[in-house]
């Protein structure tokens, strides 16, 4: 299994097709929603992603096919005064699971992470999704927590 990871760029036709091919099988699974991406996001995701500065999509090959996406986001730490990175959406097409693809994606972000000084990654993921769980696990992400005391942190959202 010949594994390699790539930063996509956007204005390649290619690696645009493959950023949308991997989100789109990702909208169509029972984690990512089990629903097709909107005819909008379909049109438009590529021109925006070109447009965004702390936007960047990480892509693994096997053997020149596509096999996972990592949709990252930056941020910053207002705790750290750090600059962070986020996992956004994490996809491993289904032809390619359980090959440890994961930790091909996860290592190549950690090291954009610390090139541009970043304090941590985070990453949202679905209580029931234990696969996913075991994978982050196992590079090393937990619940995140200040106090005990108090609890993990959940994550929320208000649609617009």
């Amino acid at each position: 299994m010949n594994v390699s990871v790539i930063t996509a760029d956007y204005y390649n036709k290619q690696q645009a097709n493959d950023v949308m091919m991997c989100l789109s099988a990702y909208a169509l699974d029972p984690m990512g929603g089990g629903e097709s991406l909107s005819t909008y996001t379909q049109h438009n995701l590529i021109e925006k992603l070109q447009q965004q500065n702390n936007v960047f999509s990480v892509l693994c090959y096997v053997d020149d096919k596509v096999a996972a996406l990592a949709n990252c986001v930056e941020g910053f730490s207002t705790f750290s005064a750090k600059p962070l990175i986020n996992f956004h959406d994490i996809v491993v097409l289904k032809e390619f699971r359980g090959r440890g693809l994961t930790t091909y994606l996860f290592d190549y972000v950690e090291q954009i992470a610390i090139d541009k000084g970043c304090c941590k990654l985070t990453l949202e993921v679905l209580e029931g999704n234990v696969v996913a769980k075991k994978a982050y696990e196992k590079v090393g992400f937990s619940g995140y927590e200040l106090d005990p005391k108090m609890g993990q942190a959940v994550f929320w959202q208000k649609k617009l």
